[in-house]
């Protein structure tokens, strides 16, 4: 990719390298209608699903409270009314130009960012990525206040119970993809299980189609942040989801990768059939079976078995 490798895509590869007799699973993630509901609360189409028995008002309600909180987030703490027009497909793009610089006492705020996009405001961009990542890696207790915080985990709990719990079984799912095989617990926070315990690893990676500073954002407030980190989000806004998916694979390069990608739109489900990864199409109408809740690890493991074969059947038959 041309940028300097993270500590993330180097532990990735050295797991890729090294563990021979591993399987690691990649799971490639879209986020809007996928594992959190907003455009469908603003634009009414989740709530008319449901035949009236929905408010649809209060849905669009819930909605606008969101789109307020993720743009006030990153206004104020990811300097976004700055950089907005300078969107990347990943926070690690620019760190060549980023010379590790102590930015304790740096003064963003005098540092005349701006045009001309050259060396000099590229470094300055840079520096503004690597505090949102340290910020990213805090999480939300680190930015907001106690007050805020309530209001925070008030919304979550309204907009859970509005949409039958698909926030927290959405979660729920992400947390178990991040688990091995035979290992209950919950991975690290930078997505990589180092346990040996367990027959495989699983990785979980966000692309999606939004710009990249508010799915940051997005992923903290809508609590995705222990099992995505920071250097497992792309942004496709520029240069579109294939292109994401070709530098995940050149990534993760591995004969014992296998990617899954699971999202509800027509982009990811054409950029994995390119790559020829399984695909699976999020539904959030009611009484389907690939929502929230309802998706299964059985069922993905169906899906990879299709395009993988059945590992475990292999391992039998040795």
């Amino acid at each position: 990719m041309g940028e300097s490798t993270s500590i993330t895509e180097q532990r990735a590869k050295g797991l890729a390298e090294n563990s021979l007799d591993q399987k690691i699973n990649v799971y490639i993630w879209d986020m809007d209608e996928t594992l959190i509901l907003l455009k469908s609360l603003l634009n009414e189409t989740y709530a008319e699903a449901f035949n009236g028995s929905k408010n649809v008002q209060e849905g669009v309600k819930i909605g606008k409270m969101w789109e307020k909180l993720i743009l006030d987030l990153c206004d104020n703490h990811f300097y976004y009314e700055e950089i907005e027009n300078y969107n990347k497909p990943f926070l690690s793009s620019l760190s060549q130009y980023d010379d590790g610089q102590d930015l304790s006492s740096y003064d963003f705020k005098q540092d005349g960012f701006g045009p001309p996009y050259d060396d000099v405001n590229k470094r300055k961009l840079a520096y503004r990525h690597r505090v949102i990542a340290d910020k990213y890696k805090l999480g939300l207790n680190s930015i907001f206040d106690q007050e805020m915080i309530k209001n925070w985990d008030d919304m979550y709990t309204m907009t859970d119970k509005y949409t039958d719990g698909w926030l927290s079984s959405a979660r729920t799912f992400l947390e178990e993809c991040s688990a091995g095989k035979e290992e209950a617990s919950v991975a690290p926070a930078d997505g990589i299980d180092d346990s040996v315990a367990t027959k495989s690893q699983n990785i979980n990676i966000l692309v999606t189609s939004g710009s990249l500073i508010p799915s940051l954002a997005k992923c903290l407030l809508f609590r995705l942040d222990n099992m995505i980190a920071h250097g497992n989000v792309y942004s496709s806004w520029d240069v579109g989801k294939l292109h994401c998916f070709q530098w995940i694979k050149e990534r993760f390069n591995s004969p014992n990768v296998r990617f899954c990608v699971i999202g509800d739109g027509w982009e990811e489900c054409e950029a994995a059939e390119f790559m020829r990864w399984p695909f699976i199409k999020i539904d959030p109408r009611p009484g389907c079976s690939h929502r929230f809740p309802g998706l299964t690890l059985r069922t993905v493991g169906f899906y990879l078995s299709v395009v993988y074969g059945n590992p475990d059947l292999e391992e039998d038959k040795e």
